[in-house]
This record gives C-alpha cells, sequence and structure tokens, in this order.
C-alpha cells in the first residue's frame, strides 16, 4: 500500500518534544504505508523557511502560497510568481477564502485568491483552496479566473454534496482530512460517499484536526491512514484500493510522475 497526505504543514510540527526531526516525522509516517507529502505554505517567508527547514527530498513536493487568514499585510505577487516557479513547487497555495475569522480582509483575501489563480495557470499548476464562510465568492472567484484552465483541489473539505458536484463540474478534486471522522460530521460523510473515486484526496492539514483515534492531539502525516481507512469504509472498498486511487489522482493534479510514488 502507498498513501500520499496530500495537504499537510511540516513546518508547524512539534520538533521539541514530540518529534526529533522531519526525518522522525516521515519515519513514522513510512511505518504506516504513507510515504509521500505535500508541504504546504501558508506565507511566502514561511515558504521559504518551510523549504530550508525539510530540504530537497525525493519524497516530498511543495505549495507556495499565501493563506486567506494571512492577508494582514500584503505580499507582491511578483515574488510569489517567482517562489511558485521553483523546482519542486507543484501547486500555488494554500489560498481561498476565510470569512469566518477575517471577514474585515475580504476584499484583500479575494484579490489573493486571484492573484493564485492567474499564476496558477500561467505556470501550469494547480490551486488549493482553503474556504470557509465564503461559498458563493469561492465558487464565483474560480469560474471568474478560469481555474479550469490550471485545476485545483479544495483541501480539508467541509462543505456539502451540493458544493461538490460544482466543484467536481469545473474539474476540481476534493480533499477530505480527519474532520469526516468527527461524530457531528454527517453532512460531510454524505459528501464523502457522493465524491467519486477518482476525484478524491486525503490529508492531514497536520498539525490541525486529528482524525479519531487521536482527536485532541497534535496532527501528524502518520494519521493520514486513519483517513483513508475511515474513508475506504464510507466508500464501500478495501483500503488497497482507496490507496491506489488517491495516489493516482494526486500524480494526476500535481504533474507528478508517477514513478516518484512507488515503494522503492
Amino acid at each position: 500500500m502507498f498513501l500520499v497526505d496530500s495537504h499537510c504543514h511540516l513546518d508547524g510540527l512539534d520538533y521539541q518534544t514530540l518529534h526529533h526531526s522531519v526525518d522522525d516525522v516521515l519515519a513514522k509516517a513510512a511505518a504506516r504505508d504513507v510515504n509521500f507529502f505535500l508541504a504546504v505554505a501558508t506565507t511566502l517567508p514561511g515558504y521559504t523557511a518551510m523549504r530550508e527547514l525539510i530540504g530537497q527530498r525525493e519524497n516530498v513536493a511543495f505549495s507556495c502560497g499565501v493563506h486567506p487568514l494571512n492577508q494582514d499585510e500584503e505580499y507582491d505577487p511578483e515574488t510569489l510568481r517567482e517562489l511558485a516557479a521553483h523546482e519542486g513547487v507543484v501547486a500555488l497555495g494554500e489560498t481561498g477564502l476565510d470569512y469566518f475569522y477575517t471577514p474585515e480582509t475580504k476584499e484583500r483575501q479575494q484579490q489573493s485568491f486571484r492573484h493564485h489563480i492567474r499564476i496558477g495557470r500561467e505556470l501550469n499548476k494547480p490551486v488549493i483552496v482553503h474556504t470557509r464562510d465564503a461559498r458563493e465568492d469561492t465558487l464565483s472567484i474560480l469560474r471568474e479566473e478560469k481555474v479550469t484552465d490550471c485545476g485545483g483541489v479544495l483541501h480539508c473539505f467541509t462543505e456539502d454534496r451540493e458544493t461538490a458536484g460544482k466543484l467536481l463540474d469545473m474539474g476540481f478534486y476534493i480533499s477530505f482530512s480527519g474532520i469526516v471522522t468527527f461524530r457531528n460530521a454527517e453532512q460531510l460523510r454524505d459528501a464523502a460517499r457522493y465524491v467519486p473515486l477518482d476525484r478524491l484526496l486525503v490529508e492531514t492539514d497536520s498539525p490541525y484536526l486529528a482524525p479519531v483515534p487521536h482527536r485532541g492531539k497534535e496532527n501528524q502525516p502518520a494519521y493520514v491512514r486513519d483517513v483513508a481507512e475511515y474513508m475506504a469504509v464510507l466508500k464501500g472498498v478495501s483500503v488497497d484500493e482507496l490507496a491506489a486511487a488517491t495516489t493516482e489522482n494526486f500524480a494526476t493534479l500535481f504533474h507528478i510522475d508517477p514513478s516518484r510514488l512507488q515503494k522503492s
């Protein structure tokens, strides 16, 4: 079995008390058949620091972007373009809209979201989208900026079946995190059953949102195995089948050579 953690913040883990190093984190994941990782940035300085922390690894790819909750300071879109063009960067983001925590930066969030999609189209790299309390604006901007030209994924999906359908119509992939295992997430489980197997991804979003039975602890890439096992039951397939499908989907979306997604 080969699993991919399609969205994790490797720079945000506890390297003081829980993990000795990035190598330690990845070894714990490999012990549970999680063998490839997409390390996602939330600021431009954070992207640079994250690449220094992780270094060049055959089993880690990067995404470069500015999170909608980090719009308190302006950034230069040209710098985003330059960094996103780096070798090893397979996506723009995470980007998107979050009106739940910072509605006061709504206008800046929307402008930033548009910048990410435009650069994604220019570089032929997909966008990783975060949305919270901003469903209609998220869908509208994706359409207006012709996101179908570069593709993308709605990560850590928490919306309903209807929203999933609209994203699928745009060619989007949909990624599920540990939230799908939470007791009160029945609407989300309904959406997970609806999304076809060839458009699914699994992720941890670590260090956040650890799945049951680890809820309350710091999340880590190893726990994507728990998400995959839960999703396999929801989809009525074996975990091996779900792992194979989500790994293939990951390679397709992020233009990654499938030979990198095999155990050596």
